[in-house]
């Protein structure tokens, strides 16, 4: 009989040859120009904006880490997992809801789309961390959640490399500093806002803005769940 964690293996099998793609040619272009853009923004404001991200995200993982749930136990995978669609489900249905609202009200409102995006993000990765069993008052597990986001919006190139990192998240997280202040939190700011860059930009164009945002917001948290469900299921098959 085919059991629901074979097709989830076969899942994750496909999903771990994604993350190990080289990057391809027009991939790789569009980086190197992304680059240039960067080298051209003054450095005071790169460090503006990493300190801001920094910040902000902290802010949610403390929040998050007080509102969350304990982690699930005794669950089979498949209800863990049902579970957790049905979080992606009502958190798609919430960023397409901000999407279009903030995209309807122009360059002030689509601007505020940013920090409401990316709190719903991190909400999502806690609450799904709980479900699959983890700890996330655990500091690792809270770093293991910002990885797992740089593996769904960064380049083909940083994310092969993410992946190659927490291929073996028990070795690996030990080499880690018990500070966050020492993450990379340059490169995870340049690596997000590069991914979503024209998404959001579209959206603040008057007319098509809360349609642009609607879709564009629905489907960067279906590609985090898709994400999530895949990197946890990493974790959890590597524990067998």
């Amino acid at each position: 009989m085919y059991s629901y964690e074979q097709a989830a293996m076969e899942e994750l099998g496909r999903w771990q040859c994604e993350m190990l793609k080289q990057p391809s040619l027009a991939s790789r272009l569009s980086k190197g120009v992304q680059n240039k853009v960067n080298g051209l923004i003054p450095e005071r404001a790169h460090r503006v904006v990493t300190e801001t991200i920094k910040n902000m995200v902290r802010a949610v993982l403390f929040g998050s880490e007080l509102t969350s749930a304990l982690p699930l136990a005794g669950a089979s995978l498949e209800v863990r997992e049902q579970l957790v669609r049905d979080k992606i489900g009502f958190y798609r249905k919430t960023a397409a809801a901000s999407g279009a609202w903030t995209g309807s009200g122009g360059i002030f409102l689509g601007i505020a789309d940013f920090p409401i995006l990316l709190s719903l993000k991190l909400k999502f990765l806690f609450d799904a961390a709980s479900i699959y069993g983890f700890d996330i008052t655990d500091y690792k597990e809270r770093l293991y959640l910002l990885y797992v986001f740089q593996l769904a919006f960064s380049s083909q190139q940083k994310t092969r490399e993410i992946y190659l990192q927490v291929l073996d998240w028990k070795s690996f997280s030990e080499t880690l500093p018990q500070d966050m202040n020492s993450f990379d939190w340059r490169s995870f700011q340049q690596e997000y806002r590069d991914y979503i860059d024209l998404a959001k930009m579209l959206q603040l164009v008057p007319v098509i803005g809360a349609a642009v945002g609607a879709v564009a917001n629905y489907r960067l948290m279906d590609k985090l769940g898709d994400t999530a469900v895949n990197a946890y299921r990493l974790r959890l098959f590597d524990s067998l």
